[in-house]
């Protein structure tokens, strides 16, 4: 004959240990999992090979541009910014860029004119930074002297 006793404590133990296990079960299957605003408008700055990879880019934002880039120019991040490249990179780490990791970098500019800026009149352009099929940097401005710069989104305000 086998006898086994059993002390309250491991009764009360192995109650707790099972009714923790059958919480933690419960909240994984039945609370919802919510993804952050910046996951379901994540942008891709990578894998930009082509003509048609840098329109698709400007469009994920609401911008309509001419086909052809008026301007594909070789430019060069400077090694120190002064302040007009630190305000410019502000903007570009408002929207998740950094061109402080290309300092002294050679990227290309391409340069599209935007056909659907509304409530503004003259001539509105998007410049992309690209780096090794990667965008690096860009903007939305207006050709204006006395114009605008913002981020590429649509509903940045202008500065």
């Amino acid at each position: 004959m086998f006898i086994t006793t059993l002390r309250s404590n491991t009764i009360k133990f192995t109650a707790i240990t099972l009714c923790s296990v059958l919480i933690v079960a419960a909240l994984v299957i039945f609370v919802p999992k919510y993804e952050s605003a910046n996951a379901k408008n994540s942008v891709n700055y990578q894998n930009v090979y082509s003509n048609s990879d840098r329109i698709d880019f400007i469009a994920q934002f609401g911008w309509n541009v001419n086909q052809t880039p008026i301007e594909e120019i070789e430019v060069t991040i400077p090694s120190e910014f002064d302040s007009v490249y630190v305000g410019y990179n502000d903007i570009q780490k408002e929207q998740g860029l950094n061109l402080a990791k290309y300092k002294g970098k050679d990227v290309v500019r391409y340069t599209y004119e935007v056909t659907n800026y509304e409530d503004y009149e003259g001539v509105v352009y998007v410049n992309l930074l690209v780096y090794r099929n990667k965008i690096v940097g860009g903007d939305v401005c207006s050709a204006d002297s006395a114009g605008f710069i913002h981020g590429f989104e649509k509903e940045a305000e202008v500065i």
